[in-house]
């Protein structure tokens, strides 16, 4: 049985200009030890998938349908109470700006003991304490640092503290949103490879968003490409970055260089994301889309399917698949 199934997710934002439809019918599910990349340009809906999934909506967001199972558990039907006990004890989140996830007036390590005390992980403050020194020496971060401010660390060791925040009550599920945004690429490397160790060590599932395939390539098995709220492509990650069936996928490729394969031109993703307040009908794609028909304007796209891997596409770059008709 997966430990996270999203069915049909559907969220909107009110603000002055009207409703921004920012998810919509968005589903994947994943088991324990299985990674997700949620990838796409900013704005196409990956942190707010996120952030439903923890229940973190502001107070203009509203789920307008869709299930969020969690151990069997539909998560959006708990009430704020509920949710607290479910956030870091079953559901985690390391957040994209390390240094405003911090407080700043409080020691680094005496923010994870509160957290560990908060779900009853540690009945005393020495337990606790001796806990968050061996998440710290599992995040590669010495122990003696427990005791220093959020300012008193580089960069990269916030990123670890927080990743030891998100790993302190033993979650079954962990969203990594843009975790090592910010650092440099050999920082970036060296955590990326911890954080995998550790989920295999967990056998945790965890879901990375990010819009650096470089890095949903290194560390996921399953990738979800988002567009303008929608999932326009999913399946194994090896499937989808190197055999891609949506026009959109393999353009987010031809705008990354490749560091083993042949030296080639990199191509910019012409035109702009679609105004989610009045979304273009048809695929949500399709005023960017090179092969675009009069199809593609006035029907929405149906599913067109290879083995596991699928693309919501009525012209699928495999010619050899033919979606099947009415099928969305």
């Amino acid at each position: 049985m997966p430990v996270l199934q999203v069915s049909d997710l559907s969220l909107t934002y009110q603000i002055r200009q009207g409703e921004v439809k920012a998810v919509q019918g968005v589903g994947f599910e994943l088991a324990r030890g299985q990674s997700l990349g949620l990838v796409g340009e900013s704005g196409c809906g990956k942190s707010s998938v996120a952030n439903c999934l923890m229940g973190l909506l502001p107070d203009n967001a509203r789920v307008t349908g869709g299930r969020v199972l969690l151990g069997g558990e539909d998560i959006l039907s708990l009430s704020e109470e509920d949710l607290r006990k479910y956030r870091w004890r079953r559901i985690a989140m390391v957040f994209q700006a390390a240094m405003n996830v911090l407080d700043p007036v409080y020691r680094v390590g005496q923010q994870i003991i509160e957290a560990i005390e908060a779900h009853g992980m540690e009945t005393t403050d020495s337990k606790a304490r001796q806990r968050v020194a061996d998440l710290f020496r599992k995040v590669g971060l010495d122990p003696q640092l427990m005791d220093r401010y959020p300012h008193e660390f580089s960069g990269g060791m916030r990123q670890r503290a927080v990743i030891a925040m998100a790993l302190s009550c033993e979650p079954d599920v962990i969203i990594a949103d843009e975790p090592t945004t910010a650092l440099d690429v050999i920082v970036q490397d060296r955590i990326l490879r911890e954080f995998k160790s550790i989920q295999m060590e967990n056998d945790m599932a965890v879901i990375y968003i990010s819009h650096d395939i470089a890095v949903v390539a290194e560390v996921t098995d399953l990738v979800a490409v988002m567009y303008a709220g929608h999932i326009v492509e999913s399946g194994s990650t090896a499937d989808v970055l190197t055999a891609p069936l949506h026009p959109y996928t393999a353009a987010l490729m031809s705008s990354f260089p490749s560091v083993r394969g042949e030296r080639r031109p990199l191509a910019a993703l012409e035109g702009e994301p679609p105004n989610l307040v009045d979304p273009p009908g048809g695929c949500p794609f399709h005023p960017r889309c090179p092969a675009a028909t009069d199809v593609c304007r006035t029907e929405p796209p149906p599913r067109a399917v290879r083995g596991d891997h699928w693309a919501a596409c009525w012209h699928p770059l495999d010619e050899t698949i033919t979606p099947p008709a009415g099928m969305s």
